[in-house]
């Protein structure tokens, strides 16, 4: 509760310096517009559907393509860890990777499948599938060789103890490693929906890009605030309780 309310009021005090700072008219509203400005057109998005269509839109893009990188980067983290061959290539190629901008796919993607959603969904995989890799590999070498060890005492397979035992242990980093995911997938849709432009849909990225053309800052704001809004969202409903759980279930969890 105490956490609740220090948070309100921090955000209630910057809210309140912004407004104060756009009424001294120092910067013209094109480039600090009025949070009431922004109120009124957060307003007017929701009401005539167009924030909720564009969010749509971009949330199935960018569960399509976090799912895919999921998919694919799990899988190969666990081979990165097993196999000292696969640490000494993809592994080192996750790392540099990992590094890259988002943005640096968009050309490739372009190039390779054209203004379709296929250019869309490869710059989201691209940004999200190597963090998961990188996570589910230290994962599974942070857990503690006794675990496996004594599994095998026990008569278990090999197979057995990955599934049963190593995969499970290292579920908690794994997660993390999903949620940093998660994060750069976000980061990477919203590059290609400001550089890629189709008809099949019109993301949020796409109403940033066209806030930008109008010189509509509150636009652009508005949907910087729905974006913010939805990963706080997803991160306090979906990520921070699969954590606690974890963390309580294998007692990797703060004291």
């Amino acid at each position: 509760m105490k956490r609740l309310l220090s948070s309100s009021l921090f955000f209630i005090a910057l809210l309140l310096g912004w407004h104060l700072l756009a009424l001294t008219k120092r910067w013209s509203p094109i480039l600090l517009p009025d949070p009431l400005s922004v109120w009124d057109y957060l307003k007017t998005a929701l009401f005539d559907g167009t924030l909720f269509q564009a969010t749509l839109v971009t949330l199935r893009r960018l569960v399509t393509g976090y799912g895919i990188g999921i998919l694919i980067g799990i899988p190969v983290g666990m081979l990165t860890a097993r196999f000292r061959l696969m640490e000494d290539t993809v592994g080192v190629l996750a790392l540099g990777l990992q590094a890259l901008p988002s943005v640096c796919w968009v050309p490739l993607a372009l190039r390779w499948f054209g203004q379709t959603e296929g250019a869309m969904l490869f710059v989201v995989v691209m940004g999200s599938l190597w963090s998961i890799i990188i996570s589910t590999d230290n994962g599974i070498r942070n857990v503690p060789p006794i675990f496996a060890r004594a599994a095998r005492t026990m008569g278990a397979k090999q197979f057995y103890t990955w599934t049963r035992v190593i995969l499970p242990a290292s579920a908690p980093f794994v997660v993390s490693g999903m949620k940093q995911g998660w994060a750069f997938a976000w980061r990477s849709l919203m590059a290609a929906e400001i550089f890629v432009t189709i008809l099949t849909g019109f993301g949020l990225g796409q109403l940033l890009e066209y806030g930008r053309d109008l010189n509509a800052m509150d636009q652009v704001i508005g949907v910087m605030f729905a974006i913010v809004l939805i990963g706080l969202l997803v991160d306090k409903f979906l990520f921070s309780p699969i954590e606690h759980f974890l963390h309580r279930r294998w007692g990797t969890g703060r004291m």
